[in-house]
């Protein structure tokens, strides 16, 4: 990313996606095998994936439509696609 610099949003923009679900709707909404389905092709803790439900990918806005509603706040330089996830404990 590269700022604009848009002082009507006082240089500021989205520091992430952010989540579409709570944690815990997450948890009611997703299921160990949701999880499972969505990483699939990533490095992740597969034998934890009751407890990390909440991490789910759908949990999350969708980053490219986030990026394009801040377009007059950012440049887009770069995209980067996720290949490891880690929840500590």
């Amino acid at each position: 990313m590269a700022g604009k610099g848009n002082p009507d949003s006082w240089m500021s923009c989205s520091h992430g996606a952010g989540r579409r679900y709570s944690r815990t709707q997450a948890k009611k909404l997703f299921t160990a095998a949701d999880l499972a389905s969505q990483m699939s092709g990533k490095v992740w803790l597969s034998r934890r994936a009751e407890a990390l439900v909440d991490e789910i990918p759908s949990a999350y806005k969708d980053i490219d439509q986030v990026m394009a509603d801040q377009a007059d706040l950012v440049e887009v330089r770069h995209t980067l696609h996720q290949v490891l996830n880690y929840k500590g404990t």
